[in-house]
């Protein structure tokens, strides 16, 4: 019962396809990319989810409930460390040099420990600026979505600019993110090209439109950062993530997520809390 896209056929030919979907190379068992729970591909529709790096391909199985069938751009750096620690349940297939693809990083935080990410650049900034970022669970209205809180250690100006201010707010509007008014309203989506990227049930990065096309890592983890099943399970269940952004400063390390809302609420309050609905890349 495996389904295999048109994309992943692309890049691992007709014949390992047409192999997989014989049954020469799937698992009859394997754990869900996507929940990490146990599948069964003899008795339960099943993805096959390719996770391309610039020269290594690994193709995971998914519930098909999960994710559709897709080809999933990551690091080759992270990809390989992601080979290392899979014993089960995924093949290495080589990948096809004429479908070059560029790396998207992914990254994932636990509400206790906000995480401080390696240096990146805001929109519009050419220097870099560390941005820490916490994953927790918001409601808004009646409803569960997963979160993350966007806070950098320090004033983000515009490049150029030797004036001092923060723009860090300005630069994200101006991508089309929103002030938020009121935590319990869920944000509209910003311009096209705006995800964050799950691989192997782990967050790398959030992605922002390239001025290339397609999309770049804006923030990475050191290293792709577990989530908690809940937050997992919320970002899955609606294929989207919000992702929230301060000034350095408005709400620093909340030990709980009791706090965290509450300090977004004050930010809200003070015109400092903007926001967007991320779409949910990879798995």
């Amino acid at each position: 019962m495996l389904e295999v896209s048109e994309d992943v056929r692309a890049e691992i030919g007709d014949d390992e396809a047409e192999s997989l979907l014989a049954g020469a190379h799937a698992p009859d068992a394997y754990d869900c990319t996507s929940c990490r729970q146990p599948g069964d591909s003899l008795r339960e529709p099943t993805s096959t989810v390719l996770f391309v790096g610039d020269e290594t391909a690994v193709l995971a199985f998914a519930h098909a409930r999960c994710v559709p069938s897709q080809v999933v751009p990551v690091d080759e750096q992270q990809l390989r460390g992601a080979v290392e620690s899979i014993s089960q349940g995924v093949t290495a297939v080589p990948a096809q040099p004429t479908a070059p693809v560029a790396p998207e990083p992914v990254v994932e935080v636990s509400i206790p420990e906000p995480i401080t990410a390696p240096p990146v650049s805001p929109p519009g900034r050419p220097q870099p600026a560390v941005l820490g970022v916490t994953c927790g669970i918001v409601l808004c209205g009646d409803t569960q979505h997963a979160a993350l809180v966007v806070e950098p250690t320090g004033p983000v100006g515009r490049p150029g600019s030797a004036l001092g201010e923060d723009e860090f707010l300005s630069l994200l509007t101006e991508h089309g993110f929103q002030l938020v008014q009121d935590v319990n309203q869920a944000p509209a989506r910003p311009r096209a090209g705006w995800s964050v990227l799950m691989a192997m049930g782990q967050l790398h990065a959030i992605l922002q439109p390239s001025a290339t096309g397609g999309s770049a890592a804006w923030w990475q983890a050191h290293q792709p950062l577990q989530v908690t099943p809940g937050w997992r399970a919320a970002a899955a269940r609606k294929s989207e993530v919000i992702m929230y952004a301060v000034p350095a400063g408005t709400i620093g390390r909340q030990p709980r997520e009791d706090l965290l809302r509450i300090a977004m609420d004050r930010a809200a309050a003070r015109g400092l809390l903007a926001a967007g609905m991320l779409p949910l890349a990879g798995t």
